[in-house]
């Protein structure tokens, strides 16, 4: 997990496995490694994505639609990591790991690399029922914080594993023209606790929002936009998401360059 943070801004595109296919999403995978991506987060489809918009949400029912199943997920992550080596976490929910059996689940990632596990439906309070299982297999169970977080914020960041995620907003995921709370506050208070890398998700999506939050931010996570590009062009959408990911990318270490991107 340290060298994906290792004098670098780390660029963390997310992708709804199995939309529109599962051969696609495979594709898509070493697009986003081609073009600059550090860690992949893939999600895992559930019936009642709490967390995400309308885009996301619709990406998982289609995949659901066309079957596809924790297991299948696994099956095309192994076909991935007999091409490429690059960073991987699951993103899913509560329920997905439990009905697979959590400690099959996590061996199972741990077999294929994986390196962190993000459910965004399990509060704080509640992480024991999976901190102990990731743990045993070397899994970094992610914490969030977001602007309701403040009063836990020493407790969390303490406690927190790998990196810190950094929700921008209020609400659910979803392309947002301005980036409205206080996000650079938040970093640097997680920042005063604890040296902790800190990635920034919900709403980004241009490579002008990417390079601002990288001068401050250790990390950005782009999932909508993404997605959104996977509705618009289909089957060709691996070719236009690595050119969306190569430009992101690109705006971060511009960031750096300039002497911006110090956290």
């Amino acid at each position: 997990m340290n060298k994906i943070f290792k004098d670098n801004k780390a660029f963390i595109p997310f992708i709804t496995c199995g939309y529109p296919s599962l051969e696609i999403s495979e594709e898509i995978i070493y697009a986003l490694a081609d073009n600059g991506a550090d860690l992949i987060e893939l999600g895992i489809p559930f019936s009642d994505p709490v967390a995400e918009g309308a885009v996301i949400q619709k990406a998982s029912e289609e995949a659901l639609k066309n079957g596809v199943s924790t297991e299948a997920v696994f099956d095309m992550v192994a076909r991935v990591r007999k091409k490429c080596d690059v960073a991987l976490a699951f993103m899913t929910y509560a329920n997905v790991v439990f009905s697979y059996g959590s400690r099959a689940f996590m061996q199972k990632a741990r077999d294929l690399g994986i390196v962190a596990l993000l459910l965004p439906d399990v509060p704080f309070e509640e992480k024991r029922e999976f901190e102990g299982v990731c743990e045993e297999f070397g899994i970094n169970l992610i914490s969030f914080v977001a602007p309701t977080s403040i009063r836990r914020l020493e407790h969390i960041t303490k406690q927190a594993k790998g990196f810190v995620y950094c929700v921008s907003s209020y609400g659910v995921t979803g392309v947002r023209e301005t980036i409205s709370s206080d996000v650079k506050s938040m970093v640097d208070s997680i920042k005063c606790i604890r040296d902790i890398p800190v990635v920034v998700g919900f709403g980004i999506s241009t490579p002008e929002q990417a390079k601002v939050i990288s001068q401050y931010a250790d990390g950005v996570v782009v999932g909508s936009a993404i997605v959104k590009l996977c509705a618009q062009y289909g089957k060709d959408a691996p070719k236009h998401i690595g050119m969306y990911a190569k430009a992101m990318k690109q705006a971060m270490q511009e960031s750096v360059a300039n002497g911006m991107g110090k956290s």
